[in-house]
Formats: C-alpha cells, structure tokens, sequence
C-alpha cells in the first residue's frame, strides 16, 4: 500500500508550517509518551471499539478462547460466556467513568481503566452490576436523573476504587484471576 502524498505546494507548504507548530499544542502533559496516548485522540464513537479489541487481546494472551458476540447484546463472548467491555481512560480530574453500563444480555463485565503509565481492571456480574444500580451503591443512572433507567455508570477516582470492587479485580492480574472463576478454564 502506499503513502498518500500531497501534491498541491500550498497544501504541502500549510503542512510543513503545522509540522512546526503542532510541538506548541501536546497531548495533555501528564498522557505525554504514553503508549496510550494515542487511544486520547481518537473520537468517542471509537474508544468502545478499541477497549473491546484491547480486552479481546489481554483475554485471549490469558488462554481464554475469546471471539466476537453474535449480537450487540454483549461485546466478545469468553469461555462460551457473553461479556461487555466497557473502557475508560483517566479523566483530566483524575476519575474513571464506565460508561453505558445497560441490562442487556450478557454474565458479566470486563471494565478496563487506562491511565497514561498503569491500568487497572474490574470483571463485575451482570447481576451485581444491576444490584448496585437498583440500590444506587456505587452505580447510578447516567440520563434521565434520579428516574433514569435505561443506563448507568460506574465513576470513582483512579486511585480511591470503591472498596466493593476489591473482590472484581484492580490490577490485571487480580482481573484475570477474577475472569477465571467467572468462566472456568
């Protein structure tokens, strides 16, 4: 495949003048050389792809036999087990937010947090993601207000998880062990 190369001077001379600007305008300080970086430009519409292909990878690097669902109801199917994949990168106020938490129809979710140097990683039931939600304990709806039915989200600072999470997981490895008993090897 080859490169596409402007051929218009004017274009190419705008180009070369956005090349020397563009080190005036980084990435946010603290996202600066991070391997994740990249995942901060991309539009919102694309992040929910990326954090499913991100977690398809680190599932399937653990031996779990991971593939895509055969419907939106969930996002990848682990072990025969139908998961939703819900990604957040550190926000500039330093929380992550899980968002677009929803009752469809899959056993659990996969809740991959991104900071520029660490991740942190939470496999939740489905069953006590609606719990939490039903009793506004640490998930809460996210439209609608207080009424808001139709979807949720999980919000904390990166480093104060509420307790209850401490039995999904928080580190990768603390996830996958989690992964494990939720679908068997």
């Amino acid at each position: 495949m080859s490169q596409r190369q402007i051929t218009d001077p004017e274009v190419r001379m705008l180009a070369a003048i956005g090349g020397t600007i563009e080190p005036d305008f980084p990435l946010s300080g603290d996202w600066a050389g991070s391997p994740f970086a990249w995942i901060k430009l991309r539009p919102s519409r694309q992040v929910g792809a990326i954090g499913e292909r991100l977690v398809a990878g680190w599932v399937a690097s653990k031996k779990f036999a991971v593939g895509p669902s055969p419907d939106s109801q969930a996002d990848i199917v682990v072990n025969g087990r139908r998961v939703e994949v819900k990604l957040s990168t550190r926000w500039k106020n330093g929380l992550y937010k899980f968002q677009q938490l929803r009752d469809q129809d899959y056993e659990f979710a996969i809740c991959l947090g991104v900071s520029p140097f660490d991740a942190h990683c939470w496999a939740i039931s489905k069953a006590e993601i609606l719990r939490r939600w039903r009793e506004r304990d640490g998930i809460v709806s996210q439209h609608g207000g207080r009424g808001g039915t139709d979807t949720a989200w999980l919000s904390f600072k990166v480093d104060e998880p509420p307790a209850w999470l401490a039995d999904h997981g928080g580190t990768l490895a603390q996830a996958a062990k989690v992964i494990q008993g939720l679908v068997g090897t």
